[in-house]
């Protein structure tokens, strides 16, 4: 096992927007900071005191345990919280678009073209369970994105090819799956497989689970498992996105995507 950091959680936070705000380009495309390559072991003897050591579906159940302990947020919470956990770190008035990379200003939220709105990485369809207070306002999955760029994505799946999506910044799509740009594609991974551990069919919502297929429709599924774990291995988790799962943890829901602590459990239960 890495060696435990021993600074102190506020302190970590702290040192992690430096570093974002160190990171990030005068542009209005965010520049990917630079990937970690160690786990975060911070909350091992606290938060994940339970699952430590246990592996398969072992591991997965103590960590739905823990993860289902969260306070929940409604629909219309969302928008104010996308706005403090998706903030560029160059400019506080402005979220960074999920899919496209872009920065755009927190007042362009909405439906129209030029906005930005809630996409539900893990769609919504896939489960039924739209907008509804649990899944549909799972912030650990809702993210910025461009209106445009979100109506390409749908509820497709997520696979490798396609053709370049328009103001996509290097995502690509085809007729049943979509591909993000390469910065966030371990992001989308890990969203998914928190998604997979959560929500297990409890609450009066579908058991979500990552399967080896795409088109999977209305099912409570999501493809593909291999892409998505070669996603995970391939784009660690960065400074924004460490930054991002403090921030939930936090202020909002007060519980942790495992996955961006310790991305090498996904291999461990899938």
């Amino acid at each position: 096992m890495l060696a435990i950091r021993t600074r102190r959680r506020k302190a970590a936070v702290l040192a992690a927007a430096a570093v974002l705000a160190g990171l990030a380009a005068p542009s209005l495309t965010a520049s990917p900071a630079t990937a970690t390559t160690t786990t975060n072991t911070d909350y091992d003897a606290t938060y994940y005191k339970d699952a430590i050591g246990k592996t398969g579906t072992s591991l997965k159940s103590s960590l739905h345990t823990i993860i289902s302990d969260q306070t929940k947020l409604s629909y219309s919470a969302v928008w104010d919280a996308l706005k403090a956990t998706d903030e560029d770190p160059a400019d506080s008035g402005n979220v960074i678009l999920l899919y496209s990379g872009l920065s755009r200003s927190k007042s362009l939220n909405g439906g129209d073209t030029g906005d930005w709105n809630r996409e539900h990485v893990w769609a919504k369809s896939h489960g039924d369970f739209g907008t509804s207070t649990g899944p549909g306002t799972d912030i650990h999955h809702l993210r910025p994105s461009d209106v445009g760029v979100n109506s390409v994505r749908g509820n497709k799946d997520f696979d490798n090819g396609g053709s370049a999506v328009s103001e996509g910044g290097g995502s690509l799509t085809d007729s049943d799956s979509f591909e993000p740009r390469d910065a966030v594609k371990g992001d989308v991974a890990r969203m998914i497989f928190y998604m997979a551990v959560r929500y297990e069919g409890g609450d009066g919502f579908a058991d979500l689970e990552v399967n080896g297929q795409v088109d999977n429709g209305s099912n409570p599924y999501i493809g593909k498992l291999s892409v998505l774990k070669a996603w995970n291995d391939e784009d660690p988790p960065d400074a924004f996105e460490e930054h991002r799962n403090q921030v939930v943890y936090d202020d909002y829901q007060h519980n942790r995507n495992p996955f961006i602590d310790h991305p090498e459990w996904v291999e461990s239960i899938w």
